[in-house]
């Protein structure tokens, strides 16, 4: 904020109720005094415009001198600067302006009283700068957060386009259609497969890690959709080693590679068998997929293997390997992961 928005901003929250309360509550007191002790007829006037003044400038002086709060980095220039702002104002209003509109000596206007004075300018503007302050950093946070928030609902869409096929979704739906008018049974059990689907995908993208049976299930449940819009597509082939069901992995890690594999596949005329094997391989776990066409490489703007590749880097720090080859009009993309398991504490 530059100083024209701290002085407009600070007056504004000045007037605000529970501020401005308190401080006609301390000012009416030293203004009933001044008029009570004093022999002037402007002691009144001169009190009011005493109080409003402090009360106006103190807090605005301290937050344009200390934008960041009260600190000493500056070798205490500040703070004097701050104090030499008080004592003006105070002996402005409390010593220059009484003798040029040439009224006596009165409550407020005492050595002492105007002793009293500065210390509850420096007091006061710290203590109502300091509230002002720590209100706008209190309601920028909270700005922060909602913004952080609506980031994260958007990363997380994000996240479901990454890691579904629109296309496939959108093929699938009209499959189901055309299966409600011709097989009941093949569409309700489309939809069903469809719904379990779409639900772990959702519970996928807020867990940092799942177990490796969770992640399998999802992808043979895209496999099966495929398998019910066309039966003869492709033959399905999936062996994993036994006792590797709990070994946690990044959730939807490796659903990109099963859509590519159908849709560079099969999908794209190449029919045949796609095979998965799951394997402990020493300290290291091995995914290999195997579809049927041999691999072009990525093509220009795809998203599915880099983002593949960023997640497993980002979850085992480099550790973890993908690796896509080509060999006999079939394609094959091997996944390594250790053993030790993701990086704690890392959202992938």
């Amino acid at each position: 904020m530059n100083e024209g928005s701290i002085v407009r901003a600070t007056l504004k929250a000045l007037l605000v109720p529970r501020r401005l309360i308190p401080i006609v509550l301390v000012s009416l007191p030293l203004v009933a005094a001044q008029a009570r002790f004093s022999h002037q007829s402007m002691a009144g006037p001169l009190g009011v415009l005493m109080c409003a003044v402090c009360v106006a400038v103190a807090p605005v002086s301290y937050r344009v001198i200390f934008p960041e709060g009260l600190d000493f980095s500056h070798g205490g220039i500040r703070l004097l600067l701050y104090a030499t702002v008080g004592v003006g104002v105070v002996l402005s209003v409390g010593v220059v302006l009484p003798q040029l509109l040439d009224i006596g000596r009165t409550f407020l206007t005492d050595r002492y009283s105007l002793a009293v004075c500065m210390a509850l300018f420096l007091v006061g503007g710290w203590g109502l700068g300091r509230d002002i302050g720590f209100e706008e950093s209190l309601a920028r946070e909270r700005a922060r957060a909602a913004r952080l928030e609506l980031e994260a609902e958007q990363a997380q869409l994000l996240a479901l386009r990454s890691h579904l096929d629109p296309h496939f979704l959108f093929n699938t739906l009209n499959a189901i259609a055309e299966w409600c008018q011709t097989d009941g049974a093949v569409a309700e059990a489309a939809v069903l497969r469809l719904s379990a689907m779409l639900r772990s995908v959702l519970a996928g993208v807020r867990a940092a890690t799942w177990p490796l049976e969770r992640e399998l299930e999802l992808v043979r449940t895209l496999f099966d959709l495929h398998l019910l819009r066309d039966p003869g597509l492709f033959q399905l082939s999936v062996e994993v080693e036994p006792g590797l069901e709990s070994f946690p992995v990044p959730p939807l890690v490796l659903l990109p590679l099963a859509e590519n594999a159908v849709k560079h596949g099969p999908a794209a005329g190449h029919r045949g068998p796609i095979t998965l094997t799951v394997r402990a391989r020493g300290d290291e776990l091995a995914f290999t997929l195997e579809n049927p066409g041999a691999s072009k490489g990525p093509r220009e703007g795809s998203s599915g293997l880099p983002t593949v590749e960023r997640r497993l880097a980002l979850a085992y720090a480099g550790r973890a390997s993908l690796a896509l080859t080509s060999e006999a009009e079939r394609t094959r993309v091997a996944v390594t992961l250790p053993r030790s398991g993701p990086v704690p504490g890392i959202i992938t």
